[in-house]
């Protein structure tokens, strides 16, 4: 049995936690959540509204299903790797520095199944992991993509390797399907 670990936190966006704690669970996966702080997390709903020129915010439901803090992660005991976008990666890669930027180098440099999504891969380009990459993300997200020397395109699903990009929620089932299929060939469940 697989186990997966989500990095999580506070405006985390609800659907890319929520669609993939639930999927991967579906697949008879162990999955953990890990956070700055164990405790339920106040999610996000990013929307699109007639007559604005960006993303509003509201905030979405309570995620109760925060196993860890973030501190107390032993990434080799995880098969794989799911980091959700929302507004939670630009304050934890902050917040909780040193103990997210040990978990995310381990996994790429383990070449363990990596996914990450919209803002997500601001996390792996705070820690310098992008470099010679082929990714997407949410649109607001490439100019950090391209300047951590990574190659941004606009695809809803992209696979580099051990690692799993999609722009945003709407992208979730194709992003789910690729990251599951490398979770299989990583584990030998394929």
């Amino acid at each position: 049995m697989a186990r997966i670990l989500i990095i999580g936190g506070d405006a985390v966006e609800a659907l890319e936690i929520f669609y993939p704690y639930m999927r991967l669970k579906e697949e008879g996966w162990k999955v953990d959540v890990a956070a700055p702080t164990r405790k339920p997390l106040n999610t996000v709903v990013h929307d699109f509204e007639e007559g604005w020129e960006t993303y509003t915010e509201k905030p979405g439901y309570r995620f109760p299903w925060t196993t860890k803090a973030l501190k107390d992660v032993d990434p080799e005991k995880y098969d794989g790797l799911v980091i959700p976008g929302g507004r939670m990666p630009e304050y934890v890669r902050v917040q909780a520095g040193e103990d997210v930027g040990r978990i995310v180098r381990h996994f790429m440099e383990k070449g363990k199944p990596v996914a990450a999504i919209c803002h997500g891969p601001q996390i792996l380009a705070a820690f310098g992991l992008l470099k010679g990459r082929r990714l997407t993300s949410y649109i607001a997200v490439k100019p950090e993509v391209v300047n951590a020397g990574a190659e941004w395109v606009d695809e809803e699903v992209v696979v580099d390797g051990n690692l799993v990009t999609s722009r945003a929620w709407p992208d979730n089932p194709a992003w789910m399907r690729e990251f599951i299929k490398l979770v299989k060939k990583y584990t030998g469940e394929a």
